[in-house]
């Protein structure tokens, strides 16, 4: 089982939200979205919001669910991951005064020596709109055992003013976040908004309570925009703008100069990702879109 425990941190890596907030961010209930909802204070669902962050870049995003197939693109002689295969469940929602997001993921990694790892993981949040509030609940499966069960929310103070997460599982616990930290989908919608001005680079600190290790820095670099390669697929995929992105992912926590892991992407104008590659050094995994279906935008 050495290979299993030695590789179990790159394999998480590969359910992790980081920039979907939608845009996958890249991490990780048989929660439903009502359930995250519902953990949210009812003065606070209700409380009026302020002005929506990117609020331009926000009108575009067409909310929506779609089904990525997953599958090892590439592996270096070095690696103890000889192949990769699941699906992923990625659903925006537009909850009126935030917006709603659900990942699930079903994957199969197995190795050279002949050892395979079944992970199955669920991760919800809810983000308002202002960018300021955050609720995250992750529950994660190894071999059908619970390895992983968190939850807890984050709140930031306005104009990139510094803030705190607080955690009430593994086990309850506070930390500070930095000045300027975003969260997932606050991230997305930045990404768009350098895009359509024409800005190729910009790294900013990103919460997304995928676990209890704290904040990640990205560096993202922002490619010439094109048309969408997939547009046969759904008429959601002939948006008239596809750039591609590369981000790297540094946690906070660690000195290294190289990042954890790196993603890359083409993501439309209306938030949705056509196509995703994850690359872990030793491997590197590939999201290919296979389904996509509209959501309903709140109207709000």
């Amino acid at each position: 089982m050495e290979p299993i425990l030695s590789d179990r941190t790159a394999a998480t890596r590969s359910a992790r939200p980081a920039i979907f907030g939608a845009a996958l961010g890249v991490t990780l209930g048989a929660l439903a979205l009502t359930s995250v909802l519902a953990s949210v204070p009812a003065a606070a669902q209700a409380a009026p919001a302020a002005a929506p962050q990117y609020g331009a870049v926000a009108a575009g995003i067409q909310p929506h669910r779609a089904i990525y197939k997953m599958s090892l693109a590439s592996a270096r002689n070095s690696s103890k991951v000889s192949d990769v295969r699941g699906r992923m469940m990625f659903e925006w929602a537009d909850a009126c005064d935030g917006w709603t997001t659900e990942q699930r993921f079903q994957l199969r990694f197995v190795y050279s020596e002949g050892d395979e790892m079944a992970m199955n993981t669920n991760y919800t949040t809810w983000e308002s709109k202002n960018g300021q509030r955050y609720r995250f609940n992750v529950r994660k499966l190894i071999n059908g055992e619970v390895d992983d069960d968190v939850r807890g929310e984050a709140n930031l103070a306005p104009n990139d003013g510094n803030g705190s997460a607080q955690f009430t599982k593994p086990e309850p616990q506070e930390m500070d976040l930095p000045a300027a930290t975003m969260f997932p989908t606050a991230h997305t919608l930045a990404i768009l908004d350098h895009a359509l001005k024409g800005e190729h680079f910009f790294t900013r600190t990103v919460f997304d309570g995928a676990d209890a290790e704290g904040p990640t820095e990205v560096s993202t670099v922002i490619g010439q925009a094109g048309a969408p390669k997939d547009a046969a697929k759904s008429a959601l995929l002939t948006d008239a703008k596809a750039w591609p992105v590369r981000m790297a992912f540094f946690p906070t926590h660690s000195d290294s100069a190289q990042p954890e892991y790196e993603m890359s992407l083409r993501l439309l104008r209306n938030g949705i990702a056509e196509s995703m590659e994850i690359d872990y050094g030793d491997f590197t995994v590939n999201a290919i879109l296979d389904t996509i279906e509209a959501l309903p935008k709140s109207g709000c």
